[in-house]
């Protein structure tokens, strides 16, 4: 790849609290692959505002947005596309001559996968976070015709907005609440952070659940992720939500859409 880096070629990053190397791995291989004039970097930052006005002042064309970033990101871009603004959180933006336009492919990626997995809106779900991302899965679970749900979340003012905007409860712990279908969407359980060894959830509600969903992509196998696989619970994994949300990314950035075996040796190689 770095032999054929010109001044032409396009570049793509990520902006995360915890830059991982999925994206850099999945994009770059697609790349190669497709035989496109473009580089993918990821890149963390303390300063957002400079970052985001960078995307427009280098001409970079694609910029992944994770958390912490996904909410503060909306007011810093020219457009926000209908499905981030509905629920207020991006997770990606597209820099075309200068005009960032933002989009939420994390909602498009969760929806796909409630499908694919056939999980029935019937079923009753706890989701744990109050976020961006909680609101890009809570919203699609919502549109997917979920009804019963609980909003599980510490802070009250987050955890009742999103709750009020999705029809679903909330509550600050789940408690005794056994729901058939756990999600969740904080950081728990995410390599490197405080809490990277600890469940999102107690081992009595996990025992309880049909189905056990986490975000958290790195690692692949989160202790929540593990914990369910060993009582034979099915799993909807974070690894999955990132190749799928990247997918779309890629293809807003390139406008080239990879063929599934493309995607599926991406996700891969990025994984691996």
């Amino acid at each position: 790849m770095t032999a054929r880096i010109t001044k032409d070629t396009k570049l793509c990053m990520s902006l995360s609290g915890r830059p991982g190397n999925f994206g850099t791995r999945f994009h770059n291989f697609l790349y190669d692959e497709l035989e496109l004039d473009f580089v993918y970097k990821a890149f963390t930052t303390r300063d957002l505002k400079s970052a985001v006005a960078g995307i427009r002042a280098l001409g970079i064309r694609g910029c992944a947005v994770s958390m912490p970033f996904k909410e503060a990101c909306l007011e810093l871009v020219d457009e926000v596309e209908p499905s981030a603004a509905a629920i207020q959180s991006l997770n990606t933006i597209v820099n075309t001559d200068g005009h960032l336009k933002a989009y939420n492919t994390d909602y498009i990626a969760v929806s796909r996968l409630i499908e694919q997995h056939r999980v029935s809106p019937a079923t009753p779900l706890a989701l744990r976070g109050s976020g961006g991302m909680a609101k890009a899965v809570a919203c699609a679970l919502r549109d997917a015709g979920f009804r019963s749900g609980q909003i599980v979340a510490r802070n009250a003012q987050k955890g009742q907005e999103l709750a009020q905007a999705t029809g679903f409860e909330w509550c600050a712990e789940l408690g005794s609440s056994r729901p058939a279908l756990l999600v969740n969407v904080t950081p728990i359980g995410m390599s490197g952070g405080a809490e990277a060894g600890d469940l999102a959830f107690d081992l009595d509600a996990i025992m309880a659940a049909e189905v056990v969903f986490d975000v958290v992509a790195v690692p692949p196998e989160t202790p929540l992720i593990r914990t369910a696989r060993e009582y034979g619970k099915r799993v909807i994994t974070g690894a999955e939500v990132i190749a799928l949300q990247a997918v779309e990314q890629f293809v807003l950035y390139t406008g080239v859409r990879p063929s599934a075996d493309q995607i599926a040796r991406a996700a891969a190689f990025a994984s691996g």
